[in-house]
């Protein structure tokens, strides 16, 4: 029988329910199956060798992507520059409260696959198996993808060169970094952040400076705001048709949750990163859309051209540096969404082998994809999504760009699907680990505005994912876009419904959730996570201070 301590969480061995990464296979409570997946102790270990830095910059690169590079001149064109920036706050603050939900149930209970674990033990183990299949298939057709962009980038450079030279040494790069190790992953991404973060605040500096005048010769002020059909476009409909755009490019945030299953220091470093979400929300998006909205008229016939990487010309913050006399800045655009290229495709591999290697674990995946090297990487997990990708690759390159196009839209809609799932499992685990008697003050890290939250998250997103078919019905009806826009909701369900017949699974009840084996607490007092003192970061040595409260205290 368990023998709880004075918080209420299980003494026993971690080794009995979950290793300190993760590994073993899920003893779950009754009506929680999971098969048993048996296979050497060598092969079950991933390498907590993320730190500090590479957390904070890994949480900072899944928000910077060429969704916000460039589509934003996309959600301007469809809202007017008022209703773009009223999308974003609204598609920002769903997301930061989608980044909070995952950041409380990823730091007490930290694993690398949040989205099947996390669903398999609050809500039932087949919606855990549609959401991580469904969580790979997103990220396989996101580097697929990334493959193509990158062929088309460099050509704008050398444009009489095949593109598909650039694309296949771009794979080998990706493979290379996520093929070494996971500090190989993390270094990687470190750097690729730090050059996308320079970025953008050098696009908001140079964007200031231009806006009242000190470069570019123009004083702007707030005339592009009171244009004909400004502020607003097509009003709610317009802002409607922005946020599904917002909301595409924000996609990636969620990458973090992924690593906390190699984080050397999850107690510390998993809600610093996600508590500077806001901050990241707000600095890289929303005043990003107010500088572009400040300088380029809404019906600038460019915008419209701006969504795609070959466009990276005409892109809104190719056009800043344009207007403040920097008529270098494509060639210099350019390289940034490469890298933002690169980076997306990195973290598609890091994610798509976690996530399998975990399913694995717990008999949704094949067991070969257990496989691990000694330096911590799913090897034949990584192997699989690099082959898949380079199919997906491979359809476009033999011209069916139609085929093409359709998955590139299911990996879009999977990815709402996907953050619908974590704000309801959080809702879950939260109404779970109360109604067992324990006191949320326990936990390592709580998300704000509970329940609100998570049901606001919710709402917007059953909005976008029901919304987002909006222009295949109007002036007429495109039924290839429809079929394009909502073939994964079918096949998300046939996944679950598919699982729940196979294996009979039951939804979890709230007495009979898993919210004592597992958690960071376990782990730390059985040694599986090395237990560091507390390190304030600038955020609580200024609550600290004002409050005249002791660090040692927190």
């Amino acid at each position: 029988m368990d023998q709880y301590n004075e918080k209420g969480f299980v003494e026993e061995p971690a080794s009995h329910h979950y290793p300190a990464d993760g590994s073993d296979e899920y003893v779950a409570k009754e009506g929680v199956q999971v098969e048993d997946a048996a296979i050497d102790s060598h092969d079950r270990k991933l390498k907590r060798s993320l730190k500090s830095r590479h957390m904070g910059m890994i949480a900072i690169g899944g928000t910077i992507g060429t969704g916000l590079f460039l589509g934003s001149g996309t959600t301007l064109t469809a809202a007017g520059p008022a209703g773009a920036l009223i999308a974003y706050l609204l598609i920002g603050s769903m997301v930061y409260f989608v980044c909070t939900s995952l950041g409380e149930v990823s730091t007490f209970i930290p694993v690398s696959d949040p989205f099947n674990h996390f669903a398999t033990r609050f809500l039932d183990p087949a919606l855990g198996f549609a959401f991580g299949w469904n969580y790979w298939l997103s990220w396989m057709l996101t580097v697929g993808s990334e493959l193509v962009a990158c062929g088309i980038i460099v050509q704008y450079w050398l444009p009489n060169l095949t593109g598909v030279i650039w694309s296949l040494i771009a794979m080998i790069i990706m493979f290379g970094f996520n093929a070494i190790s996971v500090r190989g992953y993390g270094e990687a991404e470190y750097y690729f952040a730090l050059i996308k973060v320079l970025a953008v605040v050098i696009v908001i500096i140079v964007g200031i400076l231009t806006i009242t005048g000190a470069i570019g010769g123009h004083y702007y002020g707030g005339e592009m705001w009171h244009r004909p059909g400004a502020p607003f476009n097509d009003h709610i409909v317009g802002i409607l048709k922005a946020c599904i755009t917002a909301a595409f490019s924000f996609q990636g945030t969620e990458i973090v949750g992924v690593t906390v299953g190699e984080s050397a220091n999850p107690r510390r470093d998993v809600p610093r990163a996600i508590r500077s979400v806001f901050w990241r929300i707000l600095l890289f998006y929303i005043l990003a859309i107010l500088i572009v909205g400040l300088l380029i008229p809404w019906d600038n016939e460019d915008l419209v051209k701006s969504g795609g990487v070959k466009d990276v010309g005409i892109s809104p913050f190719t056009t800043v540096f344009v207007l403040a006399g920097a008529d270098w800045a494509a060639h210099v655009m350019n390289a940034v969404v490469l890298i933002t290229v690169l980076s997306a495709g990195n973290s598609g591999l890091y994610a798509c082998t976690r996530v399998l290697w975990n399913m694995a674990k717990e008999g949704k995946a094949p067991r070969i994809f257990q496989r691990v090297t000694k330096g911590g990487v799913p090897i034949w997990a990584l192997v699989f999504t690099t082959f898949w990708s380079c199919v997906l690759f491979g359809i476009s390159f033999i011209g069916n760009q139609d085929v093409y196009i359709f998955l590139v839209t299911i990996s879009g809609v999977t990815g709402f699907v996907f953050w619908l799932g974590l704000a309801l499992t959080h809702w879950r685990f939260r109404k779970a680990y109360v109604h067992q008697g324990f006191d949320i003050k326990d936990l390592p890290y709580r998300a704000a505005l509970f329940p609100f939250g998570p049901m606001y998250a919710c709402f917007l997103l059953t909005i976008i994912i029901v919304g987002q078919g909006y222009s295949t019905f109007t002036p007429k009806f495109d039924a290839q876009g429809f079929f394009s826009t909502y073939i994964a909701l079918p096949l998300f369900v046939i996944m679950w419904l598919g699982w729940k017949y196979y294996k009979k699974t039951k939804f979890v009840k709230l007495d009979e959730a898993d919210v004592t084996h597992g958690t960071l607490l376990e782990m730390e007092r059985n040694g599986e996570i090395e237990i560091f003192p507390y390190s304030p970061g600038l955020t609580d040595r200024v609550i600290n201070f004002v409050l005249r409260r002791n660090p040692q205290q927190h």
